[in-house]
């Protein structure tokens, strides 16, 4: 008799224990696609040119192929950089814990973890307080990724992509 009071009892709060996990849950998710689709201006399949800076001047340009992605119902980007300077590929994702983007890029040469913003139409990356990273779409609806660091107060741009979405 208490056995079965106790596994009914048991069996309830089970039930809501699974409910409310559901629930909470289904509310990440759609939290986390939310703020993912505000980055939507970023997929597609782009080419361009990059070029890198010193002093503020051209030192270098080259031709860059970026392909841009949703990856498992639009809770990733998956974004990914081929030129003769670099081989990117990079997970970019919402943590609703943190209420934070974090832009992982994967090299040769290593990995990285970098929380990120999504602010004024434009996704910025923190590395650190004097070096950030900044994607937007141009008025002319060109893919713009540029880096800059911060120098004696004012930022100045250490490389820019400027991207065309392919057909």
């Amino acid at each position: 008799m208490i056995y079965t009071k106790f596994s009914t009892h048991f069996r309830i709060y089970s039930y809501i224990v699974i409910i409310l996990f559901s629930v909470n849950s289904g509310f990440s998710q759609r939290v986390r696609q939310e703020k993912m689709e505000k980055l939507s201006y970023l997929v597609g399949e782009w080419i361009g040119t990059s070029t890198i800076y010193k002093n503020d001047s051209i030192t270098k340009q080259v031709p860059v192929f970026e392909n841009v992605s949703f990856k498992l119902d639009k809770n990733i980007i998956t974004l990914d950089v081929y030129s003769e300077l670099i081989q990117l590929h990079t997970i970019i994702y919402y943590d609703e814990k943190d209420e934070k983007y974090y832009y992982n890029p994967f090299s040769k040469n290593g990995a990285g973890k970098y929380p990120g913003e999504y602010k004024g139409g434009k996704f910025i990356v923190w590395f650190n307080e004097n070096r950030r990273l900044i994607f937007s779409l141009t008025p002319e609806g060109y893919f713009q990724e540029y880096g800059e660091k911060l120098e004696n107060g004012i930022w100045h741009k250490y490389f820019e992509d400027v991207l065309k979405k392919t057909p």
